[in-house]
């Protein structure tokens, strides 16, 4: 959505969002309904799709709502109440990406483990290059330079991904920290 909502907008937003997410907490990613949602949501059909075209669009934004958040915790002066997710964002974006998968934000952990997640695993690598990107300047000595860069950003989403399940194979036994490590190590 590019243009700014109203609260009411936004309110109305939320209710959908909290009630796909509390859906998620109970189902399978690919067995929620739009019917199901806007019962949950208590809000009409049209309501529905005036904010999201589809349920996909719906998983879309949720994943947009967790980098954006991310994106905005860089900035010196991060926005407030702008987005579902909530926290102290340390120094590292990766770090803070590790942290709420551990919190389990909204049900995240469900989306990446469930089958058929191949949706949503599209979103999050998409958001996972645009967030990459802005933090190339870590990666710098470790880059091969003849290596195209943009190969070069998909193996570091790939990578961030695969150390993600892994951790989620594994249990999530180590700490978001090990984690980063991790990931900061195989790159």
């Amino acid at each position: 959505m590019g243009k700014i909502m109203d609260r009411r907008q936004k309110k109305t937003r939320d209710l959908i969002f909290k009630a796909f997410i509390g859906l998620l907490s109970k189902k399978h990613y690919n067995q929620i309904t739009v019917g199901e949602i806007i019962e949950h949501a208590n809000v009409g059909r049209a309501t529905f799709y005036a904010h999201f075209e589809t349920k996909d669009f719906l998983l879309k934004n949720l994943c947009e709502e967790l980098f954006g958040h991310i994106f905005d915790c860089t900035k010196t002066q991060p926005t407030h109440n702008k987005y579902i997710f909530d926290c102290n964002a340390p120094s590292s974006v990766f770090l803070h990406l590790y942290q709420h998968l551990e919190k389990n934000d909204n049900n995240i952990l469900r989306l990446l483990s469930c089958p058929n997640n191949e949706l949503f695993l599209k979103y999050f690598k998409d958001c996972l290059i645009s967030l990459i990107e802005s933090q190339l300047n870590i990666f710098d000595d470790k880059r091969n330079k003849e290596i195209p860069l943009n190969l070069w950003i998909n193996h570091i989403a790939v990578t961030f991904v695969e150390t993600i399940r892994w951790w989620l194979d594994n249990g999530t036994k180590q700490s978001p920290q090990t984690m980063t490590n991790y990931f900061l190590a195989l790159v």
